[in-house]
């Protein structure tokens, strides 16, 4: 009987899915720098992303009440209170980004995971609160 071989990561596969992100720098191999991190992986997932991002937070969204037809006015304050207190939309959030990084990147996200997922989780609520008017209502909307 033959050892399984441990699964690789496309790598290749994975980084050309990625969008390219106006106004942001070339693209180096390893980033170096939490800030490299944040522009050069972070940003172009969370592009790629954000579809899904969307459709989660409604979905979550939808389990709390929060009235997505409502006005910005009143859905802002609300979303942003379910983004900065729902550890479980939090982790999958995170999930939905850190699952698509490369193993390299994995190597770097992992010792410095509590200042990527802060900025991650920050660049995320910014794209979502940008982007109201594209939150899925729900069914039966």
């Amino acid at each position: 009987m033959s050892t399984p071989l441990p699964a690789t990561r496309p790598d290749a596969a994975l980084l050309a899915l990625r969008p390219h992100v106006e106004g942001q720098p070339p693209a180096i191999p390893t980033p170096a720098t939490v800030a490299d991190f944040q522009h050069q992986v972070l940003r172009p997932l969370l592009k790629l992303q954000h579809a899904v991002l969307l459709a989660t937070v409604a979905d979550f969204a939808l389990d709390y009440r929060l009235p997505l037809g409502s006005p910005e006015a009143t859905l802002r304050p609300a979303l942003t209170e379910l983004l900065a207190r729902n550890a479980r939309l939090r982790a999958t959030l995170i999930g939905l980004v850190t699952g698509l990084f490369t193993q390299a990147e994995l190597a770097f996200y992992r010792p410095h995971r509590s200042e990527l997922n802060r900025r991650l989780l920050d660049l995320a609520e910014q794209r979502i609160l940008s982007s109201l008017a594209e939150l899925p209502a729900g069914p039966g909307a």
